[in-house]
């Protein structure tokens, strides 16, 4: 019966119209049709109900909703391979199901749910119910257009399915609708030059993966639907005492057989912690206006705080070397001209330049006379839970052109950190594939030219680094950004909690392992799935569809193994402090199920009162830290492409030689990149989060070596 249901593949543009009853959909329908010369696909339930209410004197009934909806795929089907171009549908199978879920408290028959939301169209046109009720013998319900309009709507936004609203005249309408028909034609000439498809193939792309990458510009951002925060007992595991001493048990008993990796993203570059001190050099002048009134005009209190305690900086006898070698008018200067130029000593050629460095290597720490950047701060710790009888092994993701600073610098410190630590380490690096750069377009979505004529491709941001993860082959790998790290004084607590988290981790891949393998067996007992159901519900915070206990054994050990094959990830999570970023939600998935992910705040609808509302209720934040199994139960390791939610990309504007531009992020690496992994999530102490975002995070007591 499936494959009834089931939309088969066709090159033209599908438009639904789509709506209460009533609405004008079917005259707007025929006219659309006749404007472009095609086949418009009628509503097969009127006909149907037509008859059946001819034929019995009843109305439609539940029992109904599956033959309905084949025959209008029927109907769809068979238009398609007529049409010329568009195919105008004055139905789909959304429209159906949202009928049946009004009619029948909710429910809709399971085939129908699943095709309504499988099946793809370019635009829904919802009409509005601002024309006359025209009564007939089948429809009902004048009195309540509103709430069925209401209803119409917020499927196609829990769905996230393209749409429009038509209001007005019939004249209005047409008109709203033509205009969006041909823009969705424009948009399917898009054709590539020779040299195009050249310059695509050699970065290890094909054509149809950049029109993909097109079409989810035209589609826009798609947001998240979340449920609820995760908090406390509710999605947030709250470890006691004698729980993080048996899990760092476990993990130290486990650790000497398995092969342990840290992962650190690496790649930015350190401009943007120097943000606000490059306006700074750019817009103030001493001649001008006293130092603390143009701080105080501008607002900016981090800036104040800077200045009032340079001496604090890591590097600051550093920057005092490079005025008195490079900046003799120092010594002269007013105290406002003095504080220009050591932020000039800082940043320019001319002193430290410290915005060309990787932000991995700016130093962040100083212990004794000793210069610690981030990178090394990194190596330290990992010594603390990553070592074994091999040594230490630490992966960074860099740049290119960055590697051989890392190297050098790695030259530089390993006999002493090797000895302080007693361990040997194998440092690894890998760059950004180009096949993950995304293509930039202009604001009316065609390909994006330098005036040369060549493709504008950019990073696709750190979500193209699960093609890094993938190839990393490790048991369990520990991730944590570049520019989280902490003094000696916390470095304790944050090794501790690392390896509760692993501990955590192993437990629950045994549990995981061991049912999977049980269920590889050919007989499973109720008992046993009943026990496997409370491991996922309780330990994995996971649920199953509303239909599984109607499945038949072999059905519900097919769907189990497919719920718990997959990686898994326990995150540290912390009690949100005020820092930007994402945050741990309950997310109602398209199929139906709800699910923990970490969702950051740009893929939420803030103007959406009640999802704004979910987000003010939240508690904790993403610090970023994470351990991952990225094998299963048999020792072959996942392909974690095939756990990314690729809806999950993000549009965001841009300027590229004082042109306009939109970019096309990937699915976060910790959001929609691992959106499809089991998650668990484990509330951490605060001190074990410790970033540096700007220069300011420095003077933080939390990186003052001696406080």
């Amino acid at each position: 019966m499936e494959e009834k249901l089931e939309q088969q593949p066709s090159n033209c543009i599908k438009i639904v119209l789509y709506g209460p009853e009533s609405t004008g959909k079917t005259t707007l329908a025929k006219m659309l049709a006749v404007h472009y010369n095609t086949k418009w696909v009628p509503e097969f339930a009127r006909e149907y109900l037509q008859e059946k209410w001819d034929r019995e004197k009843k109305i439609c009934e539940l029992k109904d909703m599956l033959p309905i909806a084949i025959g209008q795929m029927k109907l769809e089907n068979d238009l398609a391979k007529e049409a010329n171009k568009i195919l105008i549908c004055d139905t789909d199978l959304l429209e159906t199901k949202v009928y049946s879920e009004v009619y029948y408290s909710g429910f809709s028959p399971v085939p129908l749910d699943k095709f309504a939301l499988r099946n793809k169209y370019h635009c829904y046109f919802l009409t509005y119910i601002d024309t006359p009720w025209t009564a007939d013998d089948l429809r009902d319900r004048p009195d309540q257009r509103t709430e069925m309009f209401s209803a119409f709507k917020a499927a196609l936004e829990k769905y996230n399915k393209p749409f429009i609203v038509l209001k007005g005249t019939l004249e209005e309408r047409m008109k709203m609708a033509t205009m969006k028909i041909d823009e969705l034609l424009k948009a399917e000439k898009l054709e590539f030059t020779k040299e195009d498809v050249a310059q695509i193939e050699k970065m290890g792309l094909s054509v149809k993966q950049v029109e993909a990458q097109i079409e989810l510009f035209k589609k826009g951002n798609q947001f998240v639907n979340i449920s609820e925060a995760a908090t406390p007992k509710n999605g947030i595991t709250i470890l006691s005492e004698e729980e993080a001493e048996k899990f760092i048990n476990v993990f130290e008993t486990k650790k000497q057989g398995l092969d342990i990796l840290k992962f650190v993203p690496a790649s930015g570059a350190a401009t943007r912690m120097f943000k606000s001190l490059f306006s700074f050099l750019k817009d103030y002048n001493p001649q001008e206006n006293p130092l603390h009134e143009f701080l105080e005009r501008r607002g900016e209190e981090n800036l104040i705080n800077f200045f009032h305690n340079l001496n604090k900086l890591p590097f600051y006898e550093e920057v005092l070397k490079s005025i008195a070698s490079n900046f003799p008018e120092y010594e002269n200067a007013s105290e406002d001209e003095k504080k220009l130029i050591f932020v000039k000593a800082m940043l320019t050629p001319k002193g430290l330049n410290l915005c060309e460095l990787p932000k991995g290597l700016v130093p962040f720490h100083k212990y004794g006379e000793h210069l610690v950047t981030a990178f090394e701060d990194h190596l330290y710790e990992a010594t603390g839970y990553a070592k074994n009888q091999n040594g230490t092994n630490v992966h960074f993701t860099v740049l290119e052109d960055h590697r051989e600073k890392f190297e050098a610098c790695f030259s530089e410190i390993k006999n002493k950190i090797g000895e302080q630590t007693n361990s040997t380490f194998q440092i690894s690096f890998s760059y950004q594939d180009p096949k993950t750069d995304t293509i930039a377009v202009n604001m009316e979505n065609e390909p994006f030219r330098e005036p040369d004529g060549a493709i504008l491709f950019r990073p696709g941001g750190h979500g193209a680094l699960i093609d890094n993860l993938n190839h990393q082959s490790a048991d369990i790998v520990f991730i944590k950004n570049i520019d989280n790290v902490a003094v000696p004084r916390l470095q304790e607590q944050t090794v501790k909690w690392k390896k509760i988290l692993g501990g955590k981790l192993l437990s629950l891949q045994e549990k995981n392992f061991s049912i999977l393998k049980r269920l590889d067996s050919e007989e499973v007992s109720e008992g046993e799935i009943n026990e496997f159901i409370h491991f996922i519900k309780e330990e994995l915070h996971s649920g199953l569809s509303f239909d599984f206990s109607e499945m038949t054994s072999e059905e519900k050990k097919s769907v189990l193994r497919k719920k718990l094959n997959r990686p898994i990830r326990v995150c540290g999570m912390v009690i949100n402090e005020g820092e930007p970023g994402g945050g741990p939600f309950w997310i109602n998935q398209k199929n139906g199920e709800i699910s923990l992910q970490i969702v950051e705040s740009a893929q939420i609808d803030m103007e959406n009162y009640q999802q704004s509302q979910i987000v003010k209720e939240s508690t904790h934040f993403n610090p970023v830290d994470l351990v991952c199994g990225l094998k299963d139960y048999k020792g072959n390791s996942f392909d974690l492409e095939k756990f990314v939610d690729q809806e999950a990309y993000f549009i965001c504007n841009k300027t590229h030689k004082g042109q306009e531009l939109k970019a096309l992020e990937l699915p976060g690496l910790w959001n929609g990149g691992m959106a499809n992994w089991i998650s668990v999530f484990v509330e951490v102490p605060a001190e074990t989060f410790n970033p540096v975002k700007t220069t300011v995070d420095l003077l933080k007591s939390r990186h003052q070596v001696n406080v």
